[in-house]
């Protein structure tokens, strides 16, 4: 019998599982492909957590693989000897959220650790906050971030805040792996543990310190409260937990016109005004920029569902609202924050920017014109937040800002994850700012290119679902590593790294060295030109990812080079 099989009829005679899960799963007997998808493996609980399509099924995210998540998560805390110190727990607007977060809290309370859950949908940055805050040992957040209506996840976090990392990730991992029974799930009735103070919910003191926090990041409070009242904003929290937290820390802040996407306010877990809720794809901002023509908007921001991301959208010099990409606004805040820290005689000597490597390299002329440490991590911000427990531990640095180009930044220590409540007040203070001088977010940008070159970036996602799809993934990532490409959009290709072999390798000499960050299936070139190429497979969906960097005379020359790159990879991946 193939393995899906057996699985499926392990979860048909498990003692364990709910008679109304096993009706279900007994509807598609006759569907061969269907209970293959579903049970073809295990939904894998890797560094980041889980993340899954919602069903019943071993490949599906449901209330037992959560639960054996949980279970497994809290063997962990209770080795490691924290569990007096409790969870935090929040959940964004997904299918099954809110029915989950009190899955994994009653598990954990079961197992003699306090759960403390937000009462209602809140952003990730607020559960990074909320587990420091209150002193626990880890966090959860049930969200899939911006994937489709179908998914969702579970996202731990440790002590500091920040999601885990190597070697406490695989310790995790390990333990969640050794749950191989769902009958091992610990359980408590509900009323019980709220009754032994082992199910708590986290009060709105928590919101309050937490908006605190947000307002000290503010550069120039004074100026807001003289531009608040001429600044136009549109903002669509997409369906999303951003609603209240980014309105009531815009209002703080003093903006006073903001407008309000109606149509995308409310909770939505079936996202259904947009395809996609990801605000890096422009297409969910229409009905915003329908509002923004009506109000005469200056800026249009939007955030996804667990408002760790924010998108933007300013006024270009014909009047048109164009979309900044994260690296745009990494690189305006990076040069704002920097250039109004050395006015306000508030630039530390040992200030550090960080970014991730397939973030754009306009930072190095940005940190180098303020004498501040630049520093590269892989792709994932709980490096970043790895990076700031680090400077906290050792005073090596003192942490200015970090992010990267997937729509995400952090000034402040408060959270140790991207926070769009910030990055979306932040956007508003830097379009105040400009607005103040007689320029728009979008000519401060062209000042930018002006002053430290016109870099461009780009990244091309090939979506290839499935068992299929994966095999296809695994097949690009081998040629690509087992044959470096020569040259790529005409420029050879003079550095290889590969960060999975942990090999650097000077294409002209042969000279060979070794990886100073961790191992990931990461492919990374570097061309004659400085213009570079990146390769990695989503660890998040089923979509292999092209990064490419340039810098050129003219924003034009930046542009059609990153076409003409783009067009030689889907050339070199369609050949395989």
């Amino acid at each position: 019998m193939e393995e899906y099989r057996v699985r499926y009829q392990q979860w048909l005679e498990d003692p364990s599982i709910d008679e109304e899960t096993k009706a279900e799963l007994r509807s598609i007997a006759d569907d061969e492909n269907e209970i293959k998808e579903r049970f073809f493996k295990e939904l894998e609980f890797g560094t980041g957590g889980l993340r899954g399509i919602i069903g019943n099924g071993s490949n599906r995210l449901n209330q037992y693989t959560v639960g054996k998540a949980s279970q497994g998560l809290a063997n962990y805390i209770k080795k490691e000897g924290t569990q007096a110190k409790g969870v935090a727990i929040a959940y964004d607007s997904r299918f099954m959220s809110p029915e989950f977060a009190e899955v994994a809290g009653l598990i954990f309370a079961a197992n003699g650790i306090p759960a403390f859950v937000y009462p209602s949908l809140r952003p990730v940055p607020m559960l990074s906050f909320a587990v420091r805050e209150l002193g626990c040992t880890a966090g959860v957040v049930l969200t899939a971030s911006h994937n489709p209506p179908e998914y969702n996840g579970y996202k731990v976090y440790w002590a500091d805040g920040a999601q885990v990392v190597a070697p406490r990730d695989k310790g995790i991992i390990t333990e969640v792996n050794a749950v191989t029974d769902f009958g091992q799930i610990q359980r408590m009735d509900k009323a019980e543990a709220v009754e032994k103070k082992l199910f708590n919910l986290i009060g709105e003191e928590v919101d309050e310190a937490f908006d605190k926090n947000v307002q000290a990041q503010l550069m120039c409070p004074d100026m807001i409260q003289r531009m608040g009242d001429k600044l136009n904003i549109v903002y669509t929290p997409l369906h999303g937990s951003g609603n209240m937290p980014v309105r009531r820390n815009l209002a703080k802040a003093g903006f006073k016109n903001v407008y309000i996407v109606k149509e995308q306010e409310q909770p939505d877990s079936s996202f259904s005004t947009v395809d996609y809720p990801n605000p890096e794809d422009t297409k969910v901002f229409v009905l915003a920029q329908k509002l923004a023509a009506e109000v005469d908007a200056d800026v249009i921001i939007g955030t996804d569902p667990d408002c760790d991301r924010v998108g933007a959208m300013v006024k270009d010099e014909k009047g048109e609202f164009v979309a900044l990409t994260g690296n745009m606004v990494g690189a305006l805040a990076t040069e704002y924050i920097l250039a109004r820290r050395k006015e306000q005689g508030r630039l530390p000597e040992n200030g550090a920017v960080i970014k991730t490597i397939v973030s754009t390299e306009m930072i190095a002329p940005i940190c180098e014109e303020y004498g501040v440490k630049k520093i590269d991590v892989l792709t994932g911000f709980k490096f970043i937040g790895e990076q700031i427990k680090g400077f906290d531990e050792t005073g090596s640095n003192t942490y200015l800002f970090g992010f990267e180009e997937s729509y995400g930044c952090l000034a402040g220590t408060y959270a140790r994850d991207k926070d769009a409540v910030y990055a979306s007040v932040m956007i508003c203070e830097m379009a105040a700012y400009y607005k103040e001088k007689g320029m728009t977010l979008y000519e401060a940008l062209l000042a930018l290119y002006e002053k430290y070159g016109y870099y461009r970036e780009g990244v091309k996602s090939m979506t290839m679902k499935g068992l299929e799809g994966m095999a296809r993934i695994q097949l690009i990532m081998k040629t690509f590593r087992e044959n470096t490409p020569a040259e790529l959009g005409g420029y050879k290709v003079v550095v290889a790294k590969d960060y999975k072999t942990q090999v650097f390798k000077n294409m002209v000499t042969g000279e060979e060295s070794g990886s100073p960050l961790p191992v990931s299936d990461v492919l990374h070139y570097t061309l004659e030109d400085g213009t570079w190429v990146c390769i990695r497979p989503s660890g998040t969906e089923p979509k292999l990812k092209f990064y490419i960097g340039v810098k050129a005379d003219s924003l034009q020359a930046a542009q059609d080079k990153v076409a003409m790159l783009d067009k030689d990879i889907e050339a070199k991946v369609a050949a395989i």
